[in-house]
């Protein structure tokens, strides 16, 4: 988990990237599929966290049908897509899909669809290499613009235990969640009103997190670092996150967070 800032920032220049988060050893399969279907329908790399505790635990876990999973399936191109000044055919590799900002998809060696792959910055639609700043800046924009709009394609985050009227609202992500999950109902068996958001899109956030979070009059972030999570949903949405840290290399547990939550509601 102290991973995460590196994962959000550790690129070259203006480039966000998707981050996907497992949260227990069965639901590695279904992030596994989720970061697939992202990256073949945005055209785009995406980061999947795990970690340890999550490698080496374990349990059972249901074979999927594969006629029940999502269909991850990708058209490629296969002729040109523009008509040219002359009234030529032309293959354009950055002429974007104008739902999802995705280029066309290629493969190699199609006759007649050859063109420029690589770091340097390419023309808008034509793909040839530009050096143009204006050009730049749109190209940056485009990119920023195609990872913001994979917010409207994912899952509204989920809240439970005392929806309604929790005094105490949990986020957590990643191998948290079953220290989080036993810590609230514990605090809940004795009549504290406590709810969990637990979040498996990273970046961007679900769609419906700003909301969530203003639901609540106090908001805590369990996180095995120094409270990485929290900084980005302050610097999100402007919102009190409070940080329960651990950085001891072994995972939270239960205990240690029923302690802590009924410490963030005793002041």
């Amino acid at each position: 988990q102290a991973d995460l800032l590196q994962a959000m920032y550790g690129r070259h220049g203006e480039s966000p990237i998707p981050i996907v988060a497992s949260y227990s050893p069965a639901q590695c399969f279904d992030a596994a599929i989720e970061a697939a279907r992202i990256a073949l329908k945005y055209r785009t790399p995406v980061l999947l966290l795990s970690d340890g505790y999550l490698a080496n635990g374990s349990e059972p876990w249901r074979l999927p049908s594969v006629a029940d999973l999502p269909d991850i399936s990708v058209e490629f191109a296969t002729e040109p897509n523009h008509t040219g000044s002359d009234g030529e055919l032309e293959f354009w590799p950055y002429l974007r899909d104008p739902l999802t900002l995705a280029r066309p998809w290629a493969v190699p060696g199609t006759e007649g669809l050859a063109h420029r792959i690589g770091g340097i910055e390419k023309e808008d639609g034509t793909g040839n290499i530009s050096y143009d700043p204006a050009n730049h800046e749109h190209m940056v924009q485009l990119r920023a613009d195609k990872i913001a709009g994979i917010a409207a394609d994912i899952a509204p985050v989920e809240v439970s235990g005392d929806v309604d009227d929790a005094e105490l609202l949990v986020v957590g992500w990643g191998s948290t969640w079953g220290a989080i999950d036993g810590a609230m109902n514990r605090c809940r068996a004795t009549g504290s009103r406590v709810a969990h958001a637990h979040l498996t899109h990273l970046n961007p956030f679900p769609p419906n997190l700003g909301d969530v979070l203003a639901r609540y009059p106090r908001v805590v972030v369990p996180e095995l670092n120094l409270g990485q999570l929290s900084r980005l949903l302050r610097a999100e949405y402007l919102v009190d996150a409070r940080s329960i840290t651990k950085v001891q290399g072994v995972p939270f547990t239960a205990g240690e967070l029923e302690a802590a939550l009924r410490k963030e509601m005793d002041q």
